[in-house]
């Protein structure tokens, strides 16, 4: 690989991937379900371990882990048996076992599985850039198709559903392509940090507006200008991406919850 396709894979896979998430985040910041990022996210590492193992493509089997954390969530939660924060719960410690599992049986070096853990942009071939850009077209036209369904999902899923939508189809839709966005990010930003690049966005756009459609906006802007300017300090510094790309996205929330004008109101 050239050094312009380097450059290019980089950058492409940054922006690809700061607003795929970002995107996500929207809905899952704003549905209450901020934790699903973290529960999917060592799903995610823990099937591409299993991957590793197997000698399959780890990128594919994580995508499975969380396909099946997303398809046990969403029955339960609507189940009302055992609330969904519970469940988010009993997912995440299982998936941090299985990884912890998995690790030690990993024969020979462990620098691919911890390149799942930390991530690494810089690696990103064009396969990867394949399975984000797809990710990241599902997630586009699922907002725009799908916008008033969960704009009124978001207000509340009960009154949603007497409405005649599809309020239980629309929310699994949401915990998959959750699934689909963290795995197709695992490897550039990491399983560990993808979950910053999920909620801060958003979270940070929400301390700016509440309109829904502004929301959207402002959250991809601040995904993309986390994933650059995570980028950016990679190559400054000569370190994995995944890190730097996680605090920056803290700095943007940082910035906006200080000049926020909800918090002005708020001290008036």
């Amino acid at each position: 690989m050239d050094v312009y396709s380097f450059m290019f894979y980089s950058w492409a896979g940054a922006i690809l991937t700061g607003l795929t998430c970002s995107l996500i985040g929207v809905m899952i910041v704003t549905m209450g379900i901020s934790f699903i990022g973290v529960c999917m996210s060592h799903a995610a590492f823990a099937g591409a371990l299993a991957g590793i193992i197997m000698r399959i493509n780890p990128v594919f089997s994580a995508f499975i882990f969380c396909f099946i954390v997303a398809a046990i969530l969403g029955p339960v939660s609507d189940r009302g048996e055992i609330k969904a924060d519970t469940t988010l719960g009993i997912i995440f410690t299982s998936s941090i076992g299985l990884s912890f599992l998995l690790l030690p049986m990993i024969p020979g070096s462990k620098s691919e599985s911890l390149r799942f853990l930390w991530g690494n942009i810089l690696t990103v071939s064009d396969t990867d850039l394949m399975i984000v850009g797809i990710v990241c077209l599902l997630v586009l036209i699922s907002v725009i198709a799908f916008f008033k369904e969960i704009q009124l999902l978001i207000f509340n899923r009960i009154i949603a559903a007497s409405t005649g939508i599809p309020a239980k189809q629309i929310y699994y839709l949401v915990l998959f392509l959750c699934g689909a966005a963290i795995t197709a990010s695992i490897k550039a930003v990491g399983g560990l940090l993808v979950f910053a690049l999920i909620v801060n966005p958003a979270a940070a756009a929400y301390q700016i507006t509440y309109d829904l459609k502004k929301l959207f906006l402002l959250s991809s802007i601040f995904g993309i200008a986390s994933g650059c300017l995570g980028l950016f300090s990679a190559f400054l510094f000569n370190i994995p991406a995944g890190a730097p790309i996680a605090l920056c996205s803290v700095l943007i929330f940082i910035t906006a919850t200080i000049f926020s004008p909800k918090r002005r109101f708020h001290a008036r």
